[in-house]
């Protein structure tokens, strides 16, 4: 079964989702009116009218209401332009309650009926008091979301340790597992200090090239495997995946760098002890 939709976004790095089109004629940047479960919301068209299979359907496909008009666009810019005093008035009131909570940012629902705040924190909360205050200071529905560390680096932005700006806040749209195992195939230090972004996870771009390092790996020598090179047999004791070479040491206690393709692999593994390079044969 094919399903006729448009892919919808709420903001500039958010995910996309899929919406029936709803017979209506829609193309890429057209801004349209949608319920979700937050409430009604101005979203953007970031595709044409396609067909996807029932297999592509995550949820049930919400139809699109209609296309915004000139009231919808003006109610969503008031909206935005009451957001920093919302912040800040929120902000007065956390102190208020003294609750350890950090705010990341707020947006209204299009009707202005439901009020959503995003903030992180190290624990669990209790604001069901700070929820009444903000009640009663905006006289609409208030729903207090936490979220995690990258969520909240990926509103605030800033450097990364590549001293550009943090995937998150540029490019990346959805966050994919990242694991420690990645930094180990790419024999990157294991300091936290030095595979953590600005959120204190592990960097998003270790798995940018995971795919590459485990194929490289399939390739490349072990580390303290005997190798033969065209100046005799050595211990591998190094390997740059980038540069696809691996470094050699002899039986002497000299080392080498050769290209990977100059490597024949014994697959014979050595234990770390230097010594036992003196069985190594030339």
């Amino acid at each position: 079964m094919q399903h006729t939709v448009v892919a919808i976004q709420f903001n500039r790095l958010g995910k996309k989702y899929y919406f029936s089109t709803n017979g209506l004629d829609l193309k890429m940047g057209d801004f349209v009116v949608v319920e979700t479960i937050r409430g009604f919301e101005l979203g953007e068209a970031v595709s044409n009218i396609m067909q996807i299979s029932e297999q592509e359907v995550v949820s049930p496909l919400k139809p699109i209401l209609r296309l915004a008009n000139f009231e919808d666009l003006k109610t969503h810019k008031e909206n935005i332009e009451k957001e920093p005093y919302v912040l800040q008035k929120t902000q007065d009131l956390v102190r208020l309650n003294k609750l350890e909570m950090k705010l990341l940012n707020c947006e209204y629902t299009l009707d202005r009926t439901k009020l959503i705040i995003y903030f992180t924190a190290e624990g669990r909360v209790d604001f069901r008091e700070l929820v009444k205050d903000l009640a009663n200071e905006f006289h609409v529905r208030i729903e207090l979301r936490q979220v995690g560390a990258r969520d909240g680096a990926k509103v605030i932005g800033g450097i990364g340790p590549c001293g550009r700006q943090t995937c998150c806040t540029t490019f990346l749209r959805e966050f994919e597992p990242v694991s420690i195992k990645m930094a180990k195939n790419q024999n990157l230090s294991l300091n936290p200090s030095n595979i953590s972004g600005i959120c204190g996870k592990l960097l998003c771009c270790i798995r940018y090239e995971d795919e590459n390092y485990r194929d490289f790996k399939k390739e490349m020598p072990n580390i303290n495997s005997l190798v033969w090179t065209l100046e005799g047999r050595g211990k591998v004791v190094d390997i740059n995946y980038s540069l696809q070479s691996a470094t050699i040491q002899f039986k002497d206690g000299t080392t080498k760098v050769f290209d990977i393709n100059d490597i024949a692999d014994t697959k014979e593994e050595l234990s770390d002890d230097v010594s036992i390079l003196e069985n190594i044969g030339d």
